[in-house]
């Protein structure tokens, strides 16, 4: 999977944040002629971004999520996503999982994890 495209209430705001926690803007964002904006991970990831005028009601389960490279990194961005008033849903802390989910600005779940790579 390459991209994932949301509807979101505050386009520039929602760029803020991922670019702020999640590592968007790698390279400039794109707005398209459909009014989508488009944000890119240095690995190519695109999260694109709809504009939606009306309530944006995701399921409770629905969350996506942001490998990063180790335990100690999880555990700075959950103090930095705490430091900033960033919602926290939900963190773990395991020997074999560390996680941390936070809420963006219109309500999605976006977890930062860690986990060992099996032998």
């Amino acid at each position: 999977m390459n991209h994932l495209a949301i509807p979101v209430r505050d386009q520039a705001r929602s760029q803020r944040f991922y670019e702020a926690y999640f590592g968007f803007g790698a390279r400039p964002a794109r707005l398209y002629d459909d009014s989508v904006l488009m944000l890119y991970t240095a690995d190519g990831f695109a999260l694109a971004l709809g504009p939606s005028e009306g309530p944006i009601e995701p399921p409770t389960w629905m969350h996506f999520g942001v490998a990063l490279d180790s335990r100690a990194a999880v555990l700075a961005h959950r103090t930095r996503l705490e430091a900033d008033g960033v919602e926290l849903v939900e963190a773990f802390d395991e020997p074999d999982y560390v996680s941390v989910k936070c809420r963006d600005p219109d309500g999605y779940i976006v977890e930062a994890y860690w986990e060992p790579m099996p032998s």
